[in-house]
């Protein structure tokens, strides 16, 4: 690859050759007898990545933001929602799910920290909910939520409730074990974890929720993310066969097939752990440098990016060009209230996976130089 600013925000994050190589791909039809196998094998592997035999992958033209869309299928007016918040994009996810009727209950943690399983207890035992919402890693803050522990929680007391995981910011960097933990919906993108440039939304649906979907009283109020169009997609080409509801992303399709065949070339347990390491081992260079991450505990800090307080006397608008300056982009905060206050580094995909490409060591070396140049003294 030629040389270039190292991408190492929470997403997009840097994309394997071969993966950019497939998206060169000469125009394509949707329904050429070469491209259908590749579709159907996607959908395949989506499965693999998340450790599901039975659930259903969506994969659909869009942003990551299509998948919050996308729940409209599965809710109808007036329906309760539990939203367990961690940040920025627990905010808006809920802001989504208002727009089509749910009645939105939030659990709030402070900054850096996440709602406990007590609270959710108490929470779940109030009333009925249709669905528990939780943003596995909200990207503004780096916190990562146990979403094991919270599915334990929710089909014990209600075996009905659905639970719906944003995890933009986890698929493909974080254990998700959708099957064993009774999971309902992921809901997530092609540009993080999965390693492949924006343009994809990436959907998995329990049977349980494809049920509720199916034995809804009301219309879905939706056209493009409706399930009643995009299922019989997904099945056909799933079976090797074409068909056609929107014109699919085909040279991403590509890139998406070509980056799942490397992601589960090997088990997803060692991406899985290559993940914990390095960003623990990254997290210790932030304290080393006498930084402070946002996510208040190792448990509850995300393995696919970290953000970090800014210390006293330096600024997002000074750290942020300082490094890409020097080749590398990191992005600013995003919180409400508190965006200027801190800074956020990624480190996924083949930054992690391949060690040999000094993608993290880059970034240390760039921020210790940069924090220096502006004054900072550890």
């Amino acid at each position: 690859m030629a040389p270039h600013k190292l991408c190492m925000i929470p997403g997009p994050i840097e994309v394997h050759e071969d993966v950019l190589q497939a998206m060169s791909t000469p125009a394509t039809a949707h329904v050429d007898p070469k491209f259908v196998p590749i579709f159907g094998e996607s959908i395949e592997l989506v499965r693999k990545v998340v450790l599901t035999e039975t659930a259903q992958p969506f994969i659909v033209s869009g942003s990551c933001t299509l998948g919050w869309d996308m729940m409209v299928n599965i809710l109808e007016q007036g329906d309760e929602v539990l939203a367990l918040n961690t940040g920025y994009f627990g905010d808006h996810f809920s802001e989504c799910l208002e727009i089509y009727g749910a009645k939105i209950t939030t659990l709030r943690a402070e900054v850096g920290s996440r709602p406990t399983n007590e609270a959710l207890k108490e929470a779940l035992k109030e009333k009925k909910y249709k669905m528990v919402t939780v943003t596995h890693v909200d990207t503004s803050t780096g916190v990562l939520s146990d979403i094991k522990s919270i599915a334990q929680t929710v089909k014990s007391i209600s075996p009905e409730t659905l639970v719906i995981v944003d995890g933009v910011c986890s698929v493909g960097s974080e254990e998700i074990r959708f099957d064993a933990w009774g999971l309902d919906v992921v809901i997530s993108g092609s540009q993080k974890g999965l390693g492949v440039p924006p343009g994809l939304s990436v959907v998995v649906v329990s049977q349980q929720a494809l049920d509720v979907f199916k034995n809804r009283t009301s219309p879905v109020v939706a056209y493009y993310s409706n399930w009643k169009k995009w299922l019989p997609i997904m099945q056909a080409y799933e079976s090797r066969k074409p068909a056609y509801f929107a014109t699919p992303a085909v040279q991403l399709i590509y890139a998406l097939h070509t980056s799942l065949k490397l992601i589960t070339s090997e088990p997803m347990e060692v991406r899985f752990e290559k993940h914990r390491e390095v960003s623990a081992k990254f997290r210790q260079t932030i304290r080393d440098l006498g930084l402070k991450p946002l996510a208040q505990t190792e448990e509850s800090s995300a393995n696919g990016m970290t953000a970090v307080w800014l210390p006293e006397g330096i600024e997002v608008p000074q750290l942020v060009p300082a490094l890409a300056g020097k080749g590398v982009q990191i992005a600013g905060g995003i919180l409400t209230g508190l965006a200027g206050k801190y800074f956020r580094i990624g480190h996924m995909g083949i930054s992690v996976m391949e060690p040999e490409r000094h993608h993290i060591d880059k970034v240390v070396e760039v921020l210790s130089e940069s924090l220096k140049e502006l004054g900072y003294k550890a």
